[in-house]
């Protein structure tokens, strides 16, 4: 009879349901609901009531909060009988998650009652499933978070309502909450609150332009005028430092700039480089193309910017915890280290980002790494390069092979000359991370050289007839080169760093049984 009742229109829902291989219903449109059913006329009168009594009361300060919902309501009552479009458009995200758990929540929060939880952060691999004893519900730029905690004497969690998987009842008893809550987001800017961190003054310069913005809308209650300028004005804000602070300040781009406190300040100057890096990737991708000719006429390019600056500064962070705990000193550096993209934890996460594998792939599909080497240079270093040509690849073990000669051992590893086939397939990446110039040992060349193994002499020859080219590359940027190219490097009189990275790749397997002796796929 519920069923019959949902088919016919004497609730207003005329619901398409069938029965499928008589063995179960369905509705025979899967789009169809019956909360999307249209308002009858007895709905809108009712509804019209309502409207009229809230009216009554949107003057009144403690109801100022009901302006937009009576608004709301009107502009849907107004739409539904006259069937035209609405001319008013409020703030909402119709694909956003999680809204089907708000009414739940609000009755177990109203009920006090604990739940069990199944909840995946962004950051979490899987959804882990826990009691939790939910207190409040806060929405923010139209994402909705509930407030809780997991038990007794736990700190207070913010949870996404779009990250939640599930909610079920549990029998644990209720841990009430012992703060003030509408109190705790006093002075933050969104949802995130860093529990112990006392507020502190933040002050802006927000520019003539944008000023009328910020003072007929403040970034937060605590916003007061310090300073009236000329070309803008200084505000305060007496809030923690947190993401949506941030987020918030970024917003605005070069019409607002941080003056107080120095932390903040640094934070967001580093963001907006990070921000500018990301441009100067496309650059580095349109120029792609060119580079690659150019490497296999000159012998030798140079890519700017594949690396932002805080990935150069992750590299060389976790280079110098492996330095450290390779007993590093003064008196005992650390100035190579072999194999770095395997031995050192990580650096190959780094090292292997988009863009690097993007060039690799257009220089040749099937590339893969055969040679890492991290080389240090140090201020107070004054070795230096000799010209001269690569000839070493490393493989496993030693065997002798037709084609290969020059058999040495070194750290583990086998070094041989294989013959030039290989080593024209061969490409050298050279990742600065710093920047590098004629006067902390740059790369010297001699472009065209790169097509044959000369002697001696033939080196001798051509570098004193030839005007070499010195290579600058900037932190972040990446040499490339042919094996074979003749180069050089200059001593160091600068007293700065020049810390490379130096990775081979190739696309051939070794003959007769050889192996590479650092073979590693770039996926």
């Amino acid at each position: 009879m519920d069923l019959q009742m949902m088919r016919s229109d004497k609730l207003g829902y005329n619901a398409p349901i069938v029965v499928v291989d008589k063995k179960y219903y369905t509705y025979g449109d899967p789009e169809y609901s019956i909360t999307n059913i249209p308002l009858t006329d007895q709905d809108l009168g009712k509804l019209s009531e309502v409207v009229e009594i809230l009216r009554q009361f949107k003057g009144f300060s403690h109801f100022r909060d009901l302006s937009v919902m009576v608004q709301r309501l009107e502009d849907k009552i107004y739409t539904s009988r006259t069937h035209r479009e609405t001319f008013i458009d409020f703030e909402k995200n119709d694909h956003l998650k999680g809204l089907e758990y708000l009414d739940a929540l609000y009755r177990v929060i109203q009920q006090k009652k604990a739940i069990a939880l199944t909840y995946q952060s962004f950051k979490a691999k899987a959804a882990s499933q826990f009691v939790f004893h939910p207190y409040y519900l806060k929405e923010y730029r139209n994402r909705w978070f509930v407030i809780g905690c997991r038990g007794q004497e736990e700190p207070l969690l913010t949870l996404a309502l779009d990250r939640i998987g599930r909610i079920e009842e549990t029998g644990e008893a209720f841990t009430p909450c012992g703060q003030d809550l509408p109190g705790y987001f006093r002075n933050v800017i969104g949802v995130t609150v860093n529990a112990g961190q006392e507020p502190m003054e933040v002050r802006l310069f927000v520019n003539r332009d944008t000023a009328p913005y910020v003072l007929t809308k403040p970034i937060h209650p605590s916003q007061q005028v310090v300073e009236t300028l000329g070309n803008g004005i200084v505000i305060s804000l007496l809030v923690q430092h947190n993401y949506e602070l941030e987020r918030e300040i970024l917003g605005f781009g070069d019409r607002v700039q941080v003056l107080s406190p120095p932390q903040l300040r640094r934070c967001i100057r580093e963001a907006l480089h990070d921000a500018m890096d990301q441009y100067q990737y496309e650059s580095c991708n349109t120029n792609l193309h060119h580079q690659i000719r150019r490497l296999e006429h000159k012998g030798f390019a140079i890519l700017p910017h594949l690396y932002t600056r805080k990935e150069m500064a992750h590299a060389k962070a976790m280079l110098a915890r492996y330095q450290q705990s390779k007993g590093e000193t003064v008196d005992k550096p650390l100035y190579a280290i072999r194999n770095v993209s395997g031995v050192v934890p990580g650096l190959k996460n780094v090292l292997f980002n988009q863009n690097l594998k993007n060039l690799l792939r257009a220089v040749h599909p099937d590339l893969f790494l055969s040679k890492a080497i991290y080389f240090d240079k140090p201020p107070n270093s004054n070795w230096y390069v000799t010209w001269h040509q690569d000839h070493t690849i490393n493989v496993r073990e030693k065997i002798e092979t037709e084609g290969f000669y020059g058999w040495t051992r070194k750290e583990g590893m086998t070094g041989v000359c294989p013959p030039e086939e290989i080593l024209r397939r061969t490409v050298t990446v050279r990742i600065h991370l710093d920047d590098t110039d004629a006067k902390n040992g740059a790369l010297k060349v001699v472009p065209g050289s790169q097509n044959k193994r000369l002697s001696a002499e033939e080196i001798a020859l051509i570098t004193q007839n030839s005007l070499p080219v010195t290579c600058e590359v900037a932190c972040g940027g990446v040499y490339l080169m042919k094996p074979l190219l003749l180069h050089s490097s200059a001593k160091t009189t600068n007293q700065k760093y020049r810390r490379v990275i130096h990775l081979e790749f190739n696309s051939l397997d070794l003959p007769n049984g050889l192996e590479w002796a650092e073979k590693i796929a770039l996926d």
